[in-house]
């Protein structure tokens, strides 16, 4: 079935819509080119009659998959660069592969089985495609699948890759990766993320993605200044931990004094703009799950912390291939969840795990099944260990350097008198 765009509105949510013109980059060059807010917005063509986004519209399309879903874990510009090479930012590209006998889609050039495996397989499923492959020439959808399948080639068999391995096995697959085929591609690649247009401010309007996100409609809001683009909590927690949060006398009184609004708190961020929660944060957030809904299991807060410190580093998305700030993968996740019972944060894809509060109450329930698993109260060595290593690769004659850094870790966050907030609470493990 052949599928034809005249319009933005034909292929992008409502919300979506009104979010795009709520940034000042693209309403801008909509209203530049004759277009009118609450009417149809028309798609650029080539001299070809082809449709394509301009650069504004793929970047501004870029971050927003970003920070919704994939925050700290991939560079936009990476996928603006991708697209470039991939289809010209064309979103009804198809490109045949004999060698497959498969068809390549959209803007970031997505097979539809790929993207049928990264939803049902790999936990991002905030997109379905539902057997409706045609769902892949919308821009958001493509993109999305693009990102999530860089992301997987970025840990591809539990390591770290480089950039350049990421970028040649998009192009050739993971065994062409380090082949002179792909290295062209590579060289393509770095020279168009180099000529791509410069971040510009985002500041404006407050986006209707942003009013979504906080009544609970899971789009995550961003803005900038003169530090860069935020990424903010109220996007990925509940109103309800959003005010046991500003409840929290610590926090509040943080918050306050480094000038957060409620709903519209920031999380800090490293130099290369990847959020992270501050210590205070943290342990705020370890205090609140325990509280809660662990009150009389055998945890304590500082274990909590000092895992998440050694981890993750408190990065919201996670470092490697451990998601999260816990670490807990998404079909670890979906075990305790379906299986034993852990159901008072429901995860409904991976990008869920970036969630803190989601996080740390399924790293929480981990670490309370470890304590009691095979039938028997497990020594806490082991559970830490279990919980770092792995319940098969436990030896616990060998310390090990992770366990070392937990045990280093956990002196941040024990109080040298108890807290209040603890009565009750997680106290000993």
């Amino acid at each position: 079935m052949a599928v034809s765009y005249k319009y933005w509105n034909e292929c992008i949510d409502p919300l979506d819509m009104e979010a795009l013109w709520n940034l000042p980059n693209v309403s801008a060059e909509w209203e530049d080119a004759g277009e009118t807010r609450g009417q149809k917005v028309h798609l650029s063509r080539d001299p070809d009659g082809q449709v394509f986004l301009t650069q504004t519209e793929m970047k501004a399309v870029a971050e927003m998959i970003v920070r919704r879903h994939f925050a700290g874990k991939i560079d936009p510009d990476m996928l603006c660069a991708i697209a470039e090479l991939e289809s010209d930012r064309q979103p009804l590209a198809r490109r045949y592969d004999k060698k497959s006998k498969a068809t390549h889609l959209g803007i970031m050039q997505i097979l539809p089985k790929t993207a049928d495996w990264l939803a049902s397989e790999k936990g991002h499923g905030a997109y379905q495609l539902n057997g409706n492959e045609l769902l892949l020439f919308r821009p958001f959808e493509n993109i999305y699948f693009g990102a999530a399948y860089l992301i997987w080639l970025s840990s591809f068999e539990q390591k770290e890759r480089s950039e350049e391995f990421v970028v040649r096995a998009y192009k050739g697959g993971t065994k062409k990766a380090t082949h002179k085929s792909t290295l062209k591609y590579w060289q393509r690649y770095l020279s168009v993320k180099e000529s791509l247009p410069s971040r510009k401010s985002l500041e404006g309007r407050r986006s209707v993605e942003e009013v979504s996100a906080s009544l609970a409609l899971a789009k995550a809001g961003s803005s900038q200044n003169s530090g860069g683009t935020y990424t903010y909590w109220d996007s990925v927690a509940s109103p309800e931990d959003m005010a046991d949060m500003w409840n929290h006398p610590v926090v509040s009184k943080e918050w306050t004094l480094t000038g957060e609004k409620q709903g519209n708190v920031r999380f800090s961020q490293d130099d290369k703009n990847r959020p992270y929660l501050s210590r205070m944060e943290l342990k705020a957030v370890a205090e609140i799950i325990c509280i809660k809904h662990f009150s009389t299991k055998p945890l304590k807060v500082s274990v909590l912390c000092g895992l998440a410190e050694i981890i993750s580093m408190r990065f919201l998305s996670g470092v490697g291939p451990r998601p999260g700030i816990m670490g807990i993968d998404y079909s670890t996740a979906v075990w305790l969840y379906r299986h034993m019972g852990f159901r008072a944060y429901r995860i409904n894809s991976a990008d869920d795990l970036s969630k803190p509060f989601l996080s740390m109450y399924f790293g929480a329930a981990y670490l309370v099944w470890l304590v009691e698993c095979e039938g028997r109260l497990q020594p806490p060595q082991y559970v830490i260990k279990a919980y770092i290593y792995g319940p098969k690769n436990v030896n616990l004659q060998d310390t090990g350097p992770e366990y070392l850094k937990f045990e280093e870790a956990i002196s941040y966050y024990e109080d040298t008198k108890r807290n209040p907030r603890d009565q009750g609470s997680c106290t000993v493990m």
